[in-house]
């Protein structure tokens, strides 16, 4: 690893980057990366861990859309991060393992759901179009991807909520005007079982102890499809407004071993 040479990378791009030692009593062996602040601005922080010289490397930068791609070699394997500059703030998102990437693009392509993929097929969306905030096939905010509903789906109208936050956990919510959770698999969750029972599951339990349907049980609907319409407002993105109802896709950075690294919540 090099500092001088990945500090310069990071300047090709516009950013600014340090790599620190890591802090605190446990202090891990491997990599991680957050976005940082101070009175300069946002800046990439990468703590080295207690490891004496990582595999740290820069292997793609585009300046004119200012982001890099960054390779690490830990302990668990190999992984890349997209490091950018996403309309207001500069982020790092985990790259999937499962994915060939060698660059930006790639990067942005293994990002993307696979419904993503498929309704820009469908849409013969031009390939300089793909990795824009809003094509035929989308329209991106954050991590979210809102894809234009099919005809053949049906929106069930009773069931919208209204200024609705949705998150991946831990980060900033992302409010829609008008939201819809349907579908998905119908589960019974109780104190005792909060991850919740298919109904299959809690016929078995109950033709076994009867006495346990005395407990707090409610239904619920275990990875329903997310449905939203009208303007979606986060504080770090430019406010869009969904003409019309949109799914909720999330992008694939959860499905990467590396996210463990990342410290930075959009």
């Amino acid at each position: 690893m090099d500092a001088h040479v990945i500090e310069r990378q990071f300047e090709r791009m516009g950013g600014r980057v340090k790599l620190v030692p890591a802090r605190g009593r446990n202090v891990r062996s491997d990599v991680s990366i957050d976005v940082g602040h101070d009175a300069e601005g946002e800046f990439f922080e990468i703590s080295l861990g207690s490891q004496a010289e990582p595999d740290l490397r820069v292997i793609d930068v585009r300046p004119d859309i200012r982001h890099l791609l960054l390779l690490t070699e830990q302990e668990d394997g190999k992984h890349k991060f997209l490091c950018g500059h996403d309309e207001r703030h500069w982020f790092v998102a985990a790259v999937p393992e499962r994915a060939t990437v060698s660059n930006v693009i790639t990067a942005f392509d293994a990002l993307k759901p696979r419904d993503v993929h498929i309704r820009e097929r469908q849409l013969k969306v031009k390939p300089k179009k793909r990795n824009r905030r809003k094509n035929d096939a989308f329209v991106r905010q954050g991590e979210w991807f809102f894809v234009p509903v099919q005809p053949w789906q049906r929106i069930d109208l009773r069931w919208v909520l209204r200024n609705e936050p949705i998150n991946r956990g831990g980060g900033k919510p992302h409010i829609c005007e008008e939201l819809v959770r349907q579908g998905g698999e119908l589960v019974y969750v109780s104190p005792q079982h909060p991850n919740g029972l298919t109904e299959r599951q809690y016929e078995k339990l109950i033709s076994k102890k009867p006495k346990l349907k005395k407990l707090s049980w409610i239904t619920q609907r275990r990875n329903p499809g997310v449905f939203v319409r009208g303007k979606v407002r986060h504080a770090d993105h430019k406010t869009i407004c969904l003409d019309g109802w949109h799914q909720v896709i999330m992008n694939t950075e959860t499905e990467s071993v590396a996210m463990r690294h990342v410290a930075f919540i959009d």
